[in-house]
């Protein structure tokens, strides 16, 4: 017969010690709200931007390449979606051939 050896259980001590650690350094996790947000803008950015390039607008690309990377940068939820929102007006106002 053989003995079955078990590993030591993890306690879940060791991912808050790390999380500790992190907000001790000044990380913080961002909020489902900020999460939800990124992904929402930076699709859209990947559709504006598609479709800039395959019909031929170079300032619809900008503006989706902008969708897509914006939120990397800003760290306010609230700022960015009001950022988020403003580029999706310029993308549209664009797209429909309303920009000045």
């Amino acid at each position: 017969m053989s003995a079955h050896v078990e590993s030591p259980p993890r306690h879940a001590c060791h991912s808050l010690n790390a999380l500790d650690t992190a907000a001790a350094l000044g990380f913080t996790l961002p909020s489902p709200a900020y999460i939800a947000g990124m992904i929402l803008f930076s699709l859209v950015g990947i559709a504006a931007w598609r479709y800039g390039r395959l019909r031929g607008h170079p300032r619809t690309r900008w503006i989706g390449l902008a969708l897509m990377l914006y939120p990397y940068v800003v760290a306010n939820t609230l700022l960015m979606y009001a950022v988020g929102v403003a580029l999706c007006a310029a993308a549209w106002l664009d797209l429909t051939g309303r920009w000045p």
